[in-house]
């Protein structure tokens, strides 16, 4: 029987999937210290964003055939070492696109009226401040009209850009490789409309968008304050792409001067213990690393898992 670790947990729909097609799938969370000494009971191990796969988990793996990452980026995962030896790395790059994309624009939608601190003071210190949020937090933005830049267009970005679209913004793109995308916009009892969107130089994004929005795959770091000098003043700035992409320190240096107006972070550096200057600051709002943290996203992981999982040892 074909052994599976689900180290970071699976949908309970992809868990019935490999069961009735006879694997064996184990659920049970083993600590990151402990992992190397028990890996290789396993013929596959799936994971997320929490476990990391290294050289000497790989170095102690001695049945393992294929490491499955539930989500997009795979740099937990030691990819170089596992094709020494012959163990495949797969990732679903596809499930949780929309639900990443969504939480773009929660947070947009939170820091353009401000609800992420009306949220918090509207009841501070036991006393009512109503009167006083509702004159201080009148002046926020629509975001139809603004533009959104992008930085990093493969299908997150894309899924970012299809709703911006929909709410009557402009998009700006930008990836280390340039393509022209077009995406299909459905309307329910309309017929599709079809937009095209080509990547552009990074600076003239950095210049003229209204707000960015950063998904890269990588750990390299994307914005950092030669970046925050090139915005606009009042320019948000949304990460729900990689702890450290964006650099903490200089972000906050710029939101401190203003010439930041607000950020959305769901990523951290050091995470699940970011620094607490950036999380108590008063235009900043937070997530705990959920963006693709959806039920339905879940599912479509889980599903896409299994697919490859099945595919896989049918081959």
């Amino acid at each position: 029987m074909i052994n599976i670790l689900a180290n970071d947990g699976l949908d309970k729909s992809a868990i019935d999937r490999l069961t009735a097609s006879g694997f064996a799938v184990t659920t049970i969370k083993i600590s990151q210290e402990n992992l190397a000494s028990h890996i290789q009971n396993y013929d596959v191990v799936v994971v997320r964003s929490a476990t990391k796969i290294r050289k000497q988990e790989l170095e102690a793996a001695s049945k393992l055939k294929l490491v499955v990452r539930g989500g997009v980026g795979v740099d937990n995962i030691d990819i170089a070492f596992a094709e020494t030896k012959k163990i495949s790395v797969r990732n679903t790059p596809l499930a949780s696109s929309n639900s990443v994309a969504e939480m773009v624009f929660a947070h947009l939608f939170c820091c353009a009226r401000f609800l992420y601190d009306s949220n918090r003071e509207m009841y501070l210190n036991g006393e009512l401040q109503f009167k006083e949020l509702k004159t201080k937090y009148s002046k926020g933005i629509e975001l139809r009209g603004k533009t959104l830049g992008i930085i990093g267009f493969g299908n997150i970005g894309i899924e970012v850009a299809r709703i911006a679209y929909g709410l009557g913004m402009q998009v700006l793109a930008y990836d280390l490789r340039a393509n022209t995308v077009e995406m299909k916009m459905d309307f329910p009892g309309n017929p599709p409309i079809l937009i095209s969107t080509s990547t552009i130089d990074k600076d003239f994004l950095l210049a003229n968008s209204d707000f960015i929005s950063v998904h890269v795959s990588g750990n390299y770091e994307v914005l950092n304050k030669s970046d925050f000098e090139k915005m606009k003043k009042g320019v948000g700035i949304i990460n729900c792409s990689r702890g450290g992409v964006v650099n903490e320190s200089d972000l906050i240096e710029f939101l401190n001067a203003g010439q930041i107006a607000f950020a959305g972070i769901d990523v951290f550096l050091n995470e699940p213990t970011p620094r607490e200057d950036l999380l108590k600051h008063k235009r900043v709002s937070l997530s705990p690393h959920i963006a693709a943290s959806t039920l339905e996203g879940q599912e479509r992981i889980g599903n896409e898992v299994a697919d490859i999982i099945i595919n896989y040892f049918k081959k």
